[in-house]
């Protein structure tokens, strides 16, 4: 079984074990989460109706912040002598999916 669910304004397709990386959210390490189911598939079985995915709940536990990679941002202007280095590490939130379940 594995679904499609919403996460940090991007689409991710997971099942139940499943670690993954989506945007910053707010909590601690261990709280638990519901994710918007946006397709499910048990086998044979797919469900995509909105009406019926409302029975469905994509449960996931917080593990904890991570940052991404590394970004160097450099400003330079010719002739002038004028030069800035920047970095950037954007902050990320780290789920593993504990179930995917039908009401």
């Amino acid at each position: 079984m594995y679904a499609i669910v919403r996460a940090g304004g991007r689409q991710e397709k997971v099942a139940e074990g499943d670690v993954l990386t989506v945007d910053k959210l707010t909590g601690e390490p261990g709280d638990a989460l519901k994710l918007q189911a946006l397709l499910v598939v048990d086998g044979d079985n797919v469900v995509s109706k909105a009406a019926d995915l409302a029975n469905y709940e994509v449960t996931a536990e917080i593990v904890g912040a991570v940052k991404g990679p590394k970004i160097n941002i450099m400003h330079y202007r010719n002739k002038t002598g004028y030069k800035r280095r920047m970095g950037h590490r954007q902050p990320y939130t780290e789920i593993k999916i504990t179930g995917i379940s039908g009401k």
